[in-house]
C-alpha cells in the first residue's frame, strides 16, 4: 500500500510517498481502506516545524474517512463495510478531558495519520459516518467540524438569537458559521478578503468585517450589536487577536480558545477578563461521542462541508503549500 511518510526531518519537502504492508486487525481492532482525508493547520504545523524528531518517519493528517475491511476478535460496535471517521483522540470516548486521553492518543502525531490506503486502529476509536455525507466530506469532519462544536454547543450551550463572531474562513471558522446558523444564531465573520466575505455572506454570515479596513474590528462588533457585543467569539487568532476577542465579547459572553495563526503569547488585559465575567474555554477538538452527536445533527440538518480543493496522495506537498498561503476557503481535502 501507499502511504505518505514524513522523513528525516521536517518540512513540506520531505513528505514522500512510500511503499508499506497492509496492515492486520488484532483484538479489538479494525482494519481501514482510507478514501479521504482533510488538512488542518495542525497538520501543517506538525510536517513544517512539529516538535520531536524521534517521532519520524511519520504519516501525517489528523482528519479522513475510510472503511471497515476487516474486523477482528472481539469487535462489536463496527461491521465490515461500515464506512466511518476516525477520532483524533483516538483515547477520548466520552466525559470531559483527562491528559492520558489527549496527547499520546492523537492521529497524525504521535500515532500515523490518515494519509494512507489502509490503517489499523481500535475499533472504539472511530464513529460511524453520517449518511449524507460523501466520503470527502466525512473526512472534513473529526477535528476542524468537531471543534466548532464542541466550542458552540458543547461549552457555548449556543441557542437561538445569540450573536457569534468567527474568525476568518479556514474550516474550524466556516463550520462554526454553519453549526450557529442551524441553531438560529447571528453570525458576523471576519477577513482580510471581501472576496471571501461574500462567499461567508452565501453561506449564511449576517454582518462581516474586513479588519484589513477596518484593524480594530472588535468596536465595529460592538457597534453591530448595538453596543452590547457578541455573545460568542470563535478564537482562531491567536496572541494579537486574543485581546481584541476581550473587547468584543458581552459582558457574560463566551470565548473558545482554538487558534495560534497569529502566535503563542501576549499580555492579556485581565481585568477586562474579569469585569465582564466572561467565559474562556480552551478548545482541543472533542470525544468520541461529541462526534456523535455531531453527526447526528450534521445528518438532521442535511450541513454539508465548505470543501475548497481536492488533491490526488501524490500532489500532497502542493495541498500542504495551499494551507501555508491561507488563500483556502473552508477545506483542503487529499483523495486517498
Amino acid at each position: 500500500m501507499r502511504a505518505l511518510v514524513l522523513e528525516g526531518n521536517f518540512g513540506i519537502e520531505n513528505l514522500k510517498l512510500k511503499d508499506r504492508d497492509v496492515p492486520k486487525a488484532g483484538p479489538g481492532q479494525v482494519v481501514l481502506k482510507m478514501k479521504a482525508g482533510s488538512l488542518n493547520y495542525r497538520d501543517l504545523a506538525t510536517v513544517t516545524f512539529g516538535g520531536n524528531p524521534a517521532l519520524l518517519p511519520l504519516v501525517p493528517l489528523s482528519d479522513g474517512c475510510g472503511e471497515v475491511v476487516e474486523v477482528g476478535e472481539g469487535v462489536k460496535r463496527l461491521a465490515k463495510g461500515d464506512r466511518v471517521a476516525p477520532s483524533f483522540f483516538q483515547g477520548w470516548i466520552s466525559g470531559g478531558p483527562v491528559a492520558e486521553q489527549l496527547g499520546a492518543t492523537a492521529l497524525g502525531s504521535p500515532i500515523d495519520g490518515c494519509a494512507q490506503e489502509y490503517m489499523v486502529l481500535s475499533a472504539e476509536g472511530m464513529s460511524k459516518a453520517p449518511s449524507n455525507l460523501s466520503d470527502e466530506e466525512v473526512a472534513c469532519l473529526p477535528c476542524a467540524a468537531l471543534t466548532a462544536w464542541r466550542a458552540l454547543v458543547v461549552e457555548g450551550n449556543i441557542k437561538a438569537g445569540d450573536t457569534v463572531l468567527v474568525q476568518g474562513t479556514g474550516g474550524v471558522s466556516i463550520f462554526a458559521l454553519q453549526f450557529a446558523k442551524a441553531m438560529g444564531a447571528r453570525v458576523i465573520v471576519t477577513s482580510s478578503s471581501d472576496e471571501k466575505i461574500e462567499r461567508a455572506k452565501k453561506l449564511g454570515a449576517d454582518d462581516a468585517i474586513n479588519y484589513k479596513a477596518t484593524p480594530n474590528w472588535e468596536m465595529e462588533a460592538r457597534k453591530l450589536t448595538g453596543g452590547r457585543g457578541v455573545d460568542h467569539v470563535v478564537e482562531v487568532g491567536g496572541a494579537d487577536t486574543f485581546p481584541r476577542s476581550i473587547m468584543a465579547a458581552r459582558v457574560g459572553g463566551h470565548i473558545a480558545v482554538i487558534g495560534i495563526l497569529s502566535g503563542l503569547t501576549k499580555d492579556v488585559n485581565v481585568a477586562a477578563i474579569f469585569a465582564q465575567n466572561l467565559k474562556i474555554s480552551g478548545i482541543t477538538v472533542g470525544s468520541r461521542t461529541q462526534f456523535e452527536e455531531m453527526s447526528r445533527a450534521i445528518e438532521q440538518n442535511d450541513i454539508h462541508p465548505v470543501i475548497d480543493k481536492r488533491f490526488p496522495l501524490d500532489e500532497a506537498q502542493e495541498a500542504f503549500r495551499l494551507m501555508q498561503g491561507a488563500s483556502h476557503f473552508g477545506k483542503i481535502v487529499l483523495n486517498i
